[in-house]
C-alpha cells in the first residue's frame, strides 16, 4: 500500500476504538492519534485547579494549555504543558467530566485545530466522536466503530478493575448510557456515523479480528 491515507475512526464511549486504532496503526506504520486523550488531557489540567467544575473554570485553562501526543516503540505518551499524564488522564474522575469539556466550542476549536495539523503529513489514524464528520471530512477511510451497552460497560468494567478502580458493572452501563445521550444531542460536533463511514460492530469480535477488519477496509481504501 503506496499511499500514505488518512484514517478516521468515530463511535461512542467503550466501543473499543483507542485499542484497536492504536494496533492497526503499528501494524500499518502510522501515527496513532488518540484525540479522547487530548480532551481528557483539559479534563485533567481543569481538575488541577482545585475548584469546583464549571464552563468558566474549564475555559479558564484553554487558551495557554499545550497538548502534545508524542510517540515512540508504539507507545502514545500525552503531555500537558510538559508534563507526562498519560496514566493520569484515564481515571474516573475525568470520564464525569469529560464529555463537559469536550461540548465545550473554544475547546474543541482548539483541539480541532491540533488534530487537523497533526494528520496534514498523511499516515494517520485518528479515532474520537466528530473525526469524519468534522475533524477530518477528507478522510481516506471512515469507520464508525460500536459494540452493545452491555459489551462496552464490561469491556470498560474490565479495565477499571485491572487498574485497581472498584465500580460496579451497573453504574458503568448507566454512566456510558448517559455519556452517549451527552455525546449524540450536544450542539457542537455531535456523535454521527456519516453516510460513507463503514459501520463496523464489535460485540462478539475478539481484538484481532477488529484489527484484521480495519487493515482490510484500509487495503481497500489504499486502491480506492
Amino acid at each position: 500500500m503506496e499511499k500514505k491515507l488518512v484514517v478516521a475512526i468515530d463511535g461512542p464511549a467503550g466501543a473499543g476504538k483507542s485499542t484497536v486504532a492504536k494496533l492497526a496503526a503499528q501494524q500499518l506504520g502510522y501515527t496513532y492519534i488518540d484525540t479522547g486523550a487530548m480532551y481528557r488531557a483539559v479534563a485533567w489540567k481543569t481538575l488541577q485547579q482545585g475548584q469546583p467544575v464549571t464552563d468558566e473554570l474549564i475555559l479558564s485553562v484553554v487558551p495557554d494549555i499545550t497538548v502534545d501526543l508524542r510517540y515512540h516503540d508504539g507507545k502514545t505518551t500525552v503531555l500537558v504543558d510538559g508534563t507526562d499524564v498519560t496514566d493520569s488522564i484515564r481515571t474516573p474522575e475525568i470520564n464525569h467530566i469529560v464529555s463537559q469539556v469536550a461540548a465545550l466550542g473554544p475547546v474543541r476549536t482548539k483541539m480541532v485545530d491540533l488534530q487537523r495539523d497533526m494528520a496534514t503529513r498523511g499516515g494517520v489514524l485518528m479515532d474520537g466522536r466528530d473525526i469524519a464528520s468534522h475533524v477530518l471530512p477528507q478522510a481516506d477511510v471512515k469507520i464508525f466503530l460500536t459494540a452493545s451497552i452491555e459489551e462496552r460497560a464490561r469491556r470498560r468494567w474490565l479495565e477499571m478493575r485491572e487498574k485497581g478502580y472498584d465500580i460496579s458493572l451497573e453504574q458503568l452501563q448507566k454512566d456510558i448510557a448517559a455519556r452517549d445521550k451527552a455525546d449524540s444531542e450536544r450542539e457542537i460536533s455531535p456523535l454521527v456515523q456519516v453516510k460513507e463511514a463503514t459501520l463496523l460492530d464489535t460485540t462478539g469480535m475478539s481484538i484481532d479480528e477488529v484489527v484484521a477488519k480495519i487493515l482490510e477496509l484500509c487495503n481497500e481504501g489504499g486502491q480506492a
